[in-house]
């Protein structure tokens, strides 16, 4: 809508039209964020969604047909279903057709079924019959058993528990891992040559004991390793017990047949997921929840980074490198803001609003069934992607970043006191060693340093005046901040090296 000439009015239907085309977005993800988000429309939109669905209830069809050789039903050779026939390699090749030619017409296609059932499912079960028709390849008498066979014994919630799992598990492994660890090689790329460069810590924003640059950025990735090894570990559970878990219709219908063994093997071998045996008519999201908190956690080590960084940027460790013909700020020319370090803090926080409230939620049902959870997880989409556009914004930052060594230098130079640590621990040591007065060397440190302005002439007077043996005292008026930074390169140098975060299996 557009303001009218008195400014007063809104003039409606200007950009809600309808129509698609000059298509406006209402949210910024499929908007002004749409350049980072794309990839998740493979696995995360409602079209996904239902191309998954049409491919369980397909490879369910499959399976019916084809039976699964497990001891006490059907074998290779025996539809589950009696009278069902036996798919052909050429006939199961044109059923999977089905998913890989489903596009934008298929789309407005089933969205035509939907508009008359009202029931997104239910629509599925009937494009597909509609497909099937289509394809010609079933005799008369067999598409009508075929067809029957469609969906049969299942819920809903059969079919959306299993699309839902294949639809998460292929944005976590195609898009979200992945540009985690783009995200830790950006890290890599900037900390590795600078796994020796000496830096002032500060803790509670005060100078303190030295660290080396590379240590410090290195302490991201060993966090973000440890998550993805969780992450890895993730059950993605799927069941397929019908309408209140209990295979009620499968046991009238076909005793005979070892339904949990069918559904299990189902799962697990043709899905690639994992099997839940005990359910309501939902499942029951537990392995949603695991996932969403294991996202929480790899979010806030994200959101730890960005603001770290942009301390860093603050207080000029960091240099922005410029792009060419970018605005910094809009009224101060000479400002390069670290918006995409921002950028990513809120899109993270979004991102954990969603995911919390996703488990809040998730973690309960009334009884054996509401639809509270059904209307949760269409937003499971949105929390994904405020971390994908952080990841992104985090990932192209850290690539516009310089270290200005000449201020990591300065700060050392201008803060000798922090040496006073060092030089008290080793007045302890002499002490346990038997070397007279070295009693209360915390004591003695703090009033030498304490609110005063140290320089290193001045701790190295304070060393000269201790009766430390000689090879201790030498070892401290060698010792200068920039020096004085322990094991950092190795600690940093070990977590580079350390493999384990490229891999992943494959989905």
């Amino acid at each position: 809508m557009w303001y009218n000439e008195d400014m007063d009015l809104f003039e409606e239907g200007k950009l809600a039209d309808g129509s698609s085309e000059g298509f406006v977005a209402l949210s910024a993800l499929d908007g002004r964020y749409r350049k980072f988000t794309w990839p998740l429309i493979d696995y995360l939109s409602e079209a996904a969604l239902n191309r998954y669905r049409i491919a369980v209830e397909l490879q369910y069809l499959i399976a019916l047909s084809l039976g699964f050789g497990v001891q006490g039903f059907a074998t290779e050779s025996t539809p589950v279903i009696p009278g069902l026939p036996k798919f052909t390699n050429k006939q199961i090749d044109a059923l999977l057709k089905i998913v890989a030619d489903f596009d934008s017409e298929s789309i407005q296609e089933l969205a035509r079924i939907e508009s008359k059932t009202k029931h997104d499912v239910k629509a599925i079960e009937y494009y597909i019959a509609m497909k099937l028709e289509d394809l010609g390849i079933f005799s008369g008498e067999e598409l009508g058993k075929v067809v029957k066979a469609i969906h049969i014994f299942c819920t809903s919630e059969d079919i959306n528990n299993l699309s839902y799992a294949l639809c998460i598990k292929g944005a976590i492994l195609k898009v979200i891992r992945p540009r985690i660890v783009n995200f830790m090689h950006a890290l890599e790329k900037i900390a590795s040559p600078h796994i020796a460069t000496p830096m002032l810590a500060r803790t509670h924003g005060q100078p303190a004991t030295p660290v080396t640059l590379g240590k410090e950025l290195s302490v991201f990735i060993h966090r973000l390793k440890r998550q993805l090894i969780a992450l890895d570990q993730v059950d993605y559970l799927g069941k397929l017990n019908g309408a209140t878990g209990t295979f009620g219709a499968h046991s009238v219908a076909l005793p005979e047949v070892d339904w949990r063994k069918f559904a299990k093997h189902f799962v697990e071998k043709r899905l690639n997921l994992t099997y839940n045996p005990l359910t309501t008519q939902i499942e029951s999201h537990d392995w949603e929840i695991e996932l969403f908190s294991r996202l929480i956690h790899i979010n806030g080590i994200l959101h730890n980074a960005a603001t770290d960084i942009w301390l860093y940027i603050s207080n000029e460790t960091f240099i922005q490198i410029p792009e060419h013909g970018a605005t910094g700020s809009s009224t101060m020319p000479h400002k390069i803001n670290p918006i995409k370090f921002e950028n990513a803090e809120a899109n993270l926080e979004m991102s954990d609003a969603i995911f919390n409230k996703l488990n809040q939620t998730l973690v309960t049902t009334r009884m054996q069934r509401d639809l509270t959870d059904s209307s949760m997880q269409r937003n499971i989409s949105c929390a994904f992607a405020h971390m994908l556009i952080a990841l992104e914004n985090l990932t192209s930052g850290i690539g516009q970043l310089d270290v200005n060594t000449t201020k990591l230098n300065q700060e050392l130079e201008n803060n000798p006191a922090v040496l006073g640590e060092a030089i008290q621990s080793v007045m302890r040591v002499a002490g346990i060693l038997g070397y007279p007065n070295m009693e209360n060397p915390y004591e003695r440190l703090k009033e030498f340093s304490r609110g005063k302005t140290i320089a290193q002439d001045d701790m190295n007077q304070f060393i000269s005046e201790l009766e430390l043996p000689d090879d201790m005292k030498s070892r401290l008026l060698n010792l200068t901040p920039e020096k004085y930074i322990g094991l950092s390169e190795e600690l940093a140098r070990e977590a580079f090296e350390e493999a384990g975060y490229e891999a992943v299996s494959q989905f």
